[in-house]
């Protein structure tokens, strides 16, 4: 009796139907894991305050060689100061080429609160609060004390997940806050203090067009981006396997992601809040 081998195409469409199988099971999965992991957020404020409170300090100030230069904020700080110059740099340039130049002051109060400082804000998260949550959370589980969680009657979803989302929810308030002072200290003083313009030219314009509106929709955008960016890294390290390489491939996912969806969110909230009219008016 032989047996009978499929042909190629076959094959290949078996393969293909079976990775399609195993993406959408994947997408079933993490969107469990994230209903369940937001549905427990009151279990952990009521039954982990300690470990919340733990988790708050940790990402704010950092440990080991991040607590040395400042932590997660002074990281954050500096990001948005080398972004927030460019403003300077890029938009005196440019609005000089036209003879504009005076008009600077709107660049920083319009782009840095719309786009610069949630994008920068959002790199900053996932390559060091977010990946940081990975790489304890993957190193837990290969090292089976997530199990261990569970045997001790501890909700290890609500423990290791929740807490963290809700943690990162919290400390991006004081980030947000240090992002935009930065972004703006430095494209006043590069366009002041470096390029020459006077300051009461460049703070004209800039307080003309900076809207607080504008500035409570970025706050809600980073933490828009702050809630997505902590349900994909603490997926990615609950779901790590393999060993330590394991965990440095979940971390490298994690990011990748993260980044992915903060750049697709941020674009998204943008055309739903600015798309129809910009809320924009220049005359002069």
């Amino acid at each position: 009796m032989t047996a009978t081998v499929p042909s190629k195409p076959h094959a290949r469409l078996r393969r293909t139907k079976n990775n399609m199988v195993a993406g959408w099971m994947r997408i079933g999965a993490q969107t469990r894991f994230y209903a369940k992991t937001l549905g427990a957020i009151p279990d952990a404020v009521i039954n982990y305050r300690t470990e919340l409170l733990r988790l708050i300090a940790q990402m704010g100030l950092g440990t080991g060689a991040l607590a040395v230069v400042g932590g997660t904020v002074a990281i954050v700080g500096f990001l948005t100061m080398t972004t927030g110059a460019l403003v300077a740099v890029q938009g005196y340039n440019q609005l000089a080429s036209v003879g504009v130049e005076a008009l600077t002051g709107f660049a920083s109060a319009f782009f840095n609160v719309r786009l610069i400082v949630p994008g920068t804000t959002s790199v900053a998260l996932s390559a060091t609060i977010g990946a940081g949550a990975t790489a304890q959370i993957g190193a837990m589980r290969i090292n089976e004390e997530v199990d261990a969680l569970e045997v001790i009657g501890i909700r290890s979803v609500t423990y290791l997940a929740s807490t963290r989302v809700l943690a990162g929810v919290i400390v991006v308030i004081p980030l947000y806050c240090v992002a935009v002072m930065m972004a703006f200290l430095a494209a006043r003083l590069g366009t002041t203090t470096i390029y020459g313009q006077g300051s009461g030219v460049y703070d004209h314009y800039f307080d003309t067009f900076l809207n607080p509106t504008d500035l409570i929709w970025s706050f809600f955008q980073c933490v828009a981006m702050t809630v997505v960016i902590m349900l994909v890294h603490t997926y990615y390290g609950y779901t790590a396997s393999g060993g330590p390489a394991g965990v440095g491939e979940a971390v490298g996912r994690a990011v990748r992601t993260s980044m992915v969806i903060a750049a697709v969110e941020i674009a998204m909230i943008s055309l739903a809040v600015y798309g129809q009219s910009g809320n924009f008016n220049l005359a002069g």
